[in-house]
């Protein structure tokens, strides 16, 4: 009796592996190795240390792959990703009590480019994108500052992720 309960038990789980749904991690690249070279961004804004976070946090999610090494040096890299930091707006949202913004939407507009640089093929070019997070108007200047660094940290974060995920989409595609 325990042979067929330990038989029944392989076969349920051997239907599982051939016939599971091919699920793949979308957050990680595992095809051949590259080198990408990220430039500091253009920045136009009053905001100086912007492209030193952007370039962080673009960093930081390439460090996720396996296969794709940052480099500081452009000589040796496959592949390029520029950029430039458009602006930033502040246009208030909501208002309250005797007309005073409640809420406010910050907007940040970007644009940026993938290249290889063997082909000199572009491989991603998006320009004047626009990204925006709305966060609360604090009692006080400095937690106006702190809602408007976390609301920018929001964004840079998600611009970030976005391109990580198309460079990945884009070298899949190259691979196959």
């Amino acid at each position: 009796m325990k042979i067929r309960t330990y038989l029944i038990t392989c076969v349920i789980v051997l239907g599982f592996f051939l016939t599971s749904c091919g699920y793949h991690n979308p957050y990680v690249y595992s095809g051949s190795d590259r080198s990408l070279y990220i430039t500091t961004w253009h920045n136009r804004t009053n905001d100086l240390l912007l492209d030193a976070k952007i370039y962080q946090s673009l960093t930081s999610w390439y460090q996720k792959s396996g296969s794709i090494k940052v480099t500081k040096q452009k000589q040796g890299a496959n592949l390029i990703l520029a950029g430039e930091i458009i602006s930033i707006d502040l246009p208030s949202l909501s208002y309250g009590a005797g007309n005073d913004a409640t809420e406010v939407k910050l907007l940040l507009t970007v644009r940026y480019i993938l290249k290889d640089i063997d082909t000199g093929k572009v491989l991603l070019e998006v320009g004047n994108e626009v990204w925006t997070e709305e966060y609360k108007v604090g009692a006080t200047s400095s937690e106006n500052s702190d809602n408007e660094k976390k609301a920018l940290g929001v964004i840079i974060d998600d611009l970030s992720e976005k391109i990580y995920l198309k460079t990945l989409g884009i070298l899949a595609k190259q691979d196959s």
